[in-house]
Parts: structure tokens; sequence; C-alpha cells
């Protein structure tokens, strides 16, 4: 089957929510240290501004899988790129502290929402030969708007805009979240989702549209599928027969996050400064490291569909140890900075690489029809929850303990591979209907 237009065009659209979720995250890092100054931040408190969007994430993770199963995740997708719009602009115009906290809370809930139905989208729309390739696309967009973040930041503090600049870094997001909200009328909804509606003659359109070479014969086990999963809408998530695939989603994303990823990028400027680089070195720096995330995004996006989600997990658990554990190194004996950019590049490559592109995929994956919603809702709120727990205190051991952040990451990611070598399965080239059957939950 070829990549159709129609196709293409649900995977670009759903995936910019994935560039407004990445520039939401990072765009935070190149005010840090203004708003330190204007609010007089402690340590505590810096990481509560960061953390505090992450909150609103956990809330828009939990609870967007309801709407979404009852509405369609392309409806509810339009919701969160009006929190995006509002969350832009209202950081922008903040007239103080606690205003600014309020309007991070609501774009953590776009940012949590859209982490939950995109990937869905995309996953119901796509076929299982192109399904790792469109449903990573959205961690492409993620990767693309951390850098867009760290590269308008850069481009701000030339501007030399003076006590406005951190407004001017935090509002550019309102003009892509427009533009999303806008496109997201472009594209049909999910066949899947019209099946379980009974809009069946609605999704064997859909299937014609996005180039579906056998369109009754998808349609049919489409159907069948949901027909087996007939009076079981309401069946709880958290049952026997889905114990593993639970465990597969909620190890994946503590595991994301105990890598240290978003500590690193809404720390990254600190970090710098830490290890004595200026404020624009710092900022350029992001750039690169930003670039070479999405460099390395897209070679696991050519690549996870043949190789597989479990060796690019098992690549990059080893990678990013190794890197984590050289930070470590310098931030403990005080020598060999120039080397802490080469370190923290390689580093994202490897997560870039590896859990970078596979966690939105897999969680996708791994459950049937009936509870997938409720499952990505579990994976990314496991996701959300463990980021609020490392962006919170990230800013106060890494400036009381040094590299020990760093040993504490390194450690997590040789148990990761450990975890994934001996119970993780394979998913690659296996339709969302078998593969339940694959996993003994058919």
């Amino acid at each position: 089957m070829k990549l159709s237009g129609i196709l293409l065009r649900c995977a670009l659209v759903a995936g910019l929510g994935g560039l407004l979720f990445g520039f939401d995250t990072a765009v935070i890092s190149g005010a840090n240290e203004a708003l330190v100054k204007l609010f007089s931040l402690t340590e505590s408190a810096k990481g509560l501004t960061v953390a505090v969007a992450i909150f609103g994430t956990i809330c828009g993770a939990m609870f967007a899988g309801i709407p979404g199963e009852r509405y369609g995740a392309r409806e509810c997708l339009k919701i969160m790129g009006v929190f995006f719009f509002v969350c832009s602009l209202g950081c922008g115009l903040a007239w103080n502290w606690t205003s600014l906290m309020a309007f991070r809370f609501i774009g953590g809930l776009g940012i949590g929402g859209a982490s939950v139905l995109g990937p869905i989208y995309i996953a119901e729309v796509a076929p299982a030969k192109w399904r790792g390739r469109l449903v990573g696309f959205f961690q492409f967009n993620i990767v693309l708007g951390i850098l867009f973040a760290y590269l308008s930041n850069y481009l701000v503090g030339l501007a030399n805009l003076g006590d406005v600049e951190w407004r001017v870094k935090l509002a550019v997001g309102a003009l892509p979240s427009a533009a999303f909200f806008l496109l997201l009328f472009t594209i049909p909804r999910s066949p899947r989702w019209l099946v379980q509606r009974n809009h069946v003659a609605e999704a064997r359109e859909v299937l014609t549209r996005i180039g579906e070479e056998n369109v009754e014969a998808e349609l049919q086990e489409i159907i069948a599928s949901i027909d087996t999963e007939h009076g079981h809408a309401d069946e709880p998530l958290f049952s026997g027969k889905y114990r593993f695939p639970v465990f597969l989603a909620v190890s994946i994303a503590v595991f994301n996050q105990l890598s240290g990823i978003n500590g690193l990028l809404y720390y990254l400027n600190d970090i710098f400064t830490m290890a004595g680089f200026s404020k624009v070195s710092g900022d350029l720096q992001s750039v690169a490291i930003g670039a070479t995330n999405l460099i390395f995004t897209l070679v696991a996006m050519t690549v996870i569909d043949r190789v597989g989600r479990k060796v690019l997990l098992l690549i990059g658990s080893i990678g990013t140890a190794l890197c984590l554990a050289g930070v470590s190194v310098i931030f403990f004996t005080n020598r060999h900075q120039h080397l802490l950019v080469w370190l923290l590049v390689g580093y994202i490559a490897f997560f870039a690489f590896s859990q970078g592109a596979v966690i939105w995929v897999y969680i996708s994956e791994v459950f049937p029809n009936r509870v997938r919603a409720k499952g990505q809702a579990l994976g990314s709120f496991t996701h959300w929850f463990m980021c609020a727990v490392v962006s919170y205190s990230f800013p106060v051991l890494a400036k009381s303990s040094g590299g020990y952040p760093f040993v504490f990451f390194a450690i997590m990611m040789l148990v990761q591979f450990t975890v994934v070598m001996m119970v993780y399965p394979e998913t690659k080239g296996v339709s969302l209907e078998q593969l339940q059957k694959k996993l003994g939950i058919g």
C-alpha cells in the first residue's frame, strides 16, 4: 500500500499537536532566568513554575480518553488547540506569577490531551505497514517543536528586547496553535471510531480515501473486532487480562522519564550555566541539541518498522547510560566542561533514536480497541506524573548534589535494558486486531 496524500495529511495535522506539545515543553527553558529575577523565585519555586504545566498535563492525560471515546480523537484535538492558544497568549501577557502559573496549567491540559489523542488518531487511521512511521511522526513533531522552541528563544534573545524578551518567547506559540485548530477541520474522523459509532458507510469512505488496498476486508476485520468487543465499552482497564499491556505501557512511560530527558530539556540552559557557559552560548548550544534530537528521530522513523521497537530500545538504553555517566563525571570533577555539549548531544541522539521514537508508538499499539483510549491515557498519565516528579526535583537536586542526578538516570537506563530484553514483545508489522491476539487478549 502506497502512502496516500490524505493519509499523509492526517499524520501531518494530528502530528502538529505533537509540535505544539514539544514547543510548550521546551520554550520555558529560555525564560527561566528572567522569571527567577522578576518574581524572586527560589529553586523550589522555579521548579514549581516548570512543573505546574506538568500538573496540567497529568490532568489532560487522565481525562482526555473519556471524551476521545465519545466524540472522537479529531474533535477533541480541536479543544487542545484552543488550550495551546490560550496558554501561549496568556503567558505572554501574564501580569503576575499566579497568572503565569494558571496559563501554564492550561497549556499542560493541551499537552496531556494531545499526547493521548494524537497517537490514538494516527494509529487508528494508519495501516499496519505504515503505523510505526506515522505514529512515530507524532514524536518527530514533538522534537521539531522542541527545536523550534530553542531556535525561537535564541533568535528572540538576539533581538535584545529587554524586559519583554521572556514575554515574546512564551507568546510565539499562539500562531501555530491557531493553525493547528483550523487544519483539524480538513482531516476525516478515524474509521475505527466510526465503526464503533455504527457509521460504517462513512468508515468505508475514509478507508477508501486513505488508500486502503482491500477496503472491504479491512472494514470487516474492524467490524469483527468491534463485534467481539460489543458489551465491553465500559470494561475496566485494570483487569487480569490487561495486566501485561498495562505493565508495558506503565513501564515504558516510567523509564522514559527516568532517563532524565525532561529534566535536561526544561533546564538545559541552567545546566550550561552551571558548567560556566554564557546565556547566548547556552541558547545556541541548546539549538544544536534540539537539531540532534530532530535528526536522530528522523533516522529512527526510517527504521522503526524494519528493525522493530525492541531493538531500538535496547540500543538507546546502553547509549544514554554511557553519556549520562560522562556528564556526571564532569560535574563531580569540575573538569572537561568542553565535553559537556558533546555528551549531551550523544545522549539526545541515543534517546531520540530509541525510546523517544518508540514510546507513543508502543503505547498506542499494545491495547485492544475497546480500552485503547483508556490505556493510552494511563501511559500518558504515568509519563507526565513521572515528568512532574523529575522536573520539580531536578533543580534542587542538581544544585545541591552536582552529578548525582545523572548517575541515577544512568543506572535507570541499565535497568531498562534488562527489562526490555527479558519482557518486552516486538510489535512491528502486525495489525492492531492481530496484535491483541498475539498478546493473549483477543
